[in-house]
């Protein structure tokens, strides 16, 4: 049965010619009553009227067609786009040139909510660099003024002003080395120096580095029972120190007193394993995990209890981690307390 969906120009063409002939020649053979001038009518006009209908719709709707394609693909024309306008795409359907330009339209809609989306990433990081950078810069402004406006000529406070101007300084080099070593990762020049090394013994140096400060909050650092057996893995060992300390210096801050925090760590598939870093603090809301390892996002709460840090400590890892072809993943709940995770490749011989 004859269907005019997605029919083809060339058959629009011969079915409106059809049209136009029978009539006609029907009329025809009525006043002449000879079937054979009916028939040789009926063959000039069909045939004059396809070529007529065919060429006009080459002319003037496959032409503007042919623009709309030149448009949608923003290019002048190569050699075999032109090849393609010229035989293939006039033996296309309207139909079928209908779905092209809505694929079009999809795909340059998905494109523009991208761009949408990373303007408002892009607004919100200024913002919070804007916001990293102020606090420390106001404060060494202040105790500079001050020291100015006399107070040099007390020792204590010229000491006192003196010390927290370097904190602040401290703070600031902090941030910038932090912001050129992301840097550095994003644009993917981070070389790694993969070696087989036991994960457990680097576990327990980051615990044994960061004692001090979990003393303070008396915080016990632990590995799992069950997950003391030594598990060795390949990859940058100094890398996945500085991720293990971020993460570990992480539930410091925000864990709570008399906390604890528990390294574990599993094989999984025999080639590779799974570490994770849990702790018993503040938890994250559920709304803010999937952003947790944005540049410098950080919750309100987290803000209000490090105010020192320069927010780009998760971002780093997470660029560590994806660096070794790995992921790194979080699980929280507020209140009760924050694990992440990540992979890395089991041993290589």
């Amino acid at each position: 049965m004859f269907s005019t969906k997605n029919i083809s120009p060339r058959q629009l063409a011969a079915f409106t010619a059809l049209i136009l002939a029978a009539p006609i020649n029907l009329l025809i053979w009525y006043v002449t009553k000879k079937w054979w001038i009916g028939l040789i009518c009926f063959a000039i006009i069909f045939a004059g009227s396809y070529l007529l209908i065919s060429f006009m719709m080459e002319r003037f709707i496959y032409r503007k067609i042919k623009l709309i394609y030149k448009f949608i693909y923003k290019t002048k024309a190569t050699k075999r786009e032109e090849t393609y306008y010229k035989y293939v795409l006039p033996q296309k359907s309207i139909d079928e040139v209908r779905e092209d330009v809505e694929a079009w339209a999809t795909k340059n809609e998905e494109e523009l909510d991208l761009l949408r989306r990373n303007e408002q990433f892009r607004k919100e990081f200024l913002q919070n660099l804007s916001h990293e950078f102020k606090t420390p810069v106001f404060a060494i402004q202040g105790y500079v003024d001050t020291l100015l406006s006399g107070a040099m000529t007390n020792p204590e406070i010229n000491k006192k002003f003196l010390e927290k101007t370097a904190k602040n300084v401290d703070r600031l080099t902090h941030l910038l080395n932090d912001l050129d070593e992301i840097s550095k990762l994003e644009r993917g020049e981070l070389v790694l120096y993969k070696q087989n090394f036991i994960i457990q013994d680097l576990v327990k140096d980051v615990f044994e580095s960061l004692s001090v400060k979990a003393e303070e909050q008396n915080i016990y650092c632990s590995i799992k029972k069950g997950c003391e057996s030594p598990l060795t893995v390949f990859a940058d060992k100094e890398k996945v120190r500085q991720v293990f300390t971020n993460l570990v210096e992480n539930s410091i801050k925000y864990g709570k007193q008399n906390g604890s925090i528990t390294a574990s760590i599993y094989k999984t598939d025999g080639k590779h394993i799974l570490v994770e870093i849990s702790d018993d603090g503040i938890g994250i809301s559920e709304k803010h995990l999937p952003r947790i390892f944005e540049r410098f996002y950080r919750t309100e709460e987290g803000r209000s209890i490090d105010v020192t840090g320069s927010g780009l400590g998760l971002a780093i890892c997470k660029h560590i981690i994806e660096a070794h072809g790995q992921t790194i993943h979080v699980r929280s709940r507020e209140d009760v307390g924050t694990t992440i995770g990540f992979t890395l490749d089991a041993r290589r011989d």
